[in-house]
């Protein structure tokens, strides 16, 4: 089990300003794009992982949102496989612009050539987007064969049974055994967060929609969920495998906001 940082809030040509970062911080692992990784070369990524001394625990993909998306997203196996990453995440496309076979037939094919290449394939969950709400989640992960969840905090939190409580232990239950890593991350909801996520769910992406529902998100401990509950329902449930805390909305001074980020969540899971 391992404390991970995202390289999400530092574009491609900081990737190694980034690495640094989170290493001064006391991370063990990052999780970096596939895009990322192609922009600064796979042998420099790799090469700066070993001078900084962590694992890449996950590649995310880019938006699955076209059928060329999805080839180059498994033309990048290989790549995620020789950096040593064990999970390759998928970000699936936006809500209703695809039907649900075609969904499913992408998630499949990127599974299995993630696990070819010996990478363990994981869906993430996303607001407004086709892999969004639990009985969503639960039909693609029946679905594919070999595809496990990262479970996400804060996208979590809109549509579970406890909304608007700081809750999500009822989706940690519920996919207790699909869930193969975890993000964490904080919700400080707008005034009209329901509404925004309802507008989201109907596929309304209005401007206002969608900034005010993804700036809800925000550093550990300065929203709602309760981290407390979260890790003893992932220890009760069995869950060894990594946490990776996932800043979206902190621009300024990154560095602060990891170790910030990184603090809180050992008081949490050292308590």
């Amino acid at each position: 089990m391992g404390t991970g940082y995202t390289t999400i809030m530092y574009g491609a040509e900081s990737v190694e300003d980034a690495l640094g970062d989170i290493a001064a911080c006391r991370y063990d692992g990052v999780e970096i794009s596939l895009e990322k990784i192609r922009a600064n070369d796979p042998e420099t990524v790799d090469r700066w992982l070993e001078e900084y001394d962590l694992e890449c625990y996950l590649a995310m993909s880019e938006w699955i949102e076209t059928e060329n998306a999805v080839r180059r997203v498994i033309d990048d196996m290989p790549v995620a496989a020789d950096l040593g990453a064990e999970f390759v995440g998928i970000l699936p496309p936006q809500r209703a612009r695809h039907d649900s076979d075609t969904v499913e037939d992408w998630l499949t094919r990127i599974s299995d050539a993630a696990l070819e290449a010996g990478l363990r394939p994981l869906v993430h969950h996303h607001g407004a987007t086709s892999v969004e709400q639990p009985d969503e989640i639960r039909r693609y992960l029946d679905a594919v064969d070999g595809l496990e969840l990262l479970f996400d905090t804060a996208h979590y939190y809109p549509y579970g049974d406890d909304f608007p409580d700081g809750d999500v232990t009822d989706g940690i239950e519920r996919f207790a055994d699909d869930i193969g890593y975890v993000h964490l991350k904080d919700v400080d909801p707008v005034k009209d967060f329901a509404a925004n996520r309802d507008a989201l769910s109907d596929a309304d992406f209005h401007l206002d929609n969608v900034i005010n529902y993804f700036r809800s998100f925000t550093d550990l401990g300065e929203g709602i969920l309760d981290f407390e509950s979260i890790f003893e329902a992932l220890s009760d449930a069995g869950y060894e495998g990594h946490y990776t805390i996932e800043i979206e909305n902190q621009t300024e001074r990154p560095l602060v906001h990891a170790k910030r980020n990184y603090d809180y969540w050992a008081a949490v899971r050292d308590a």
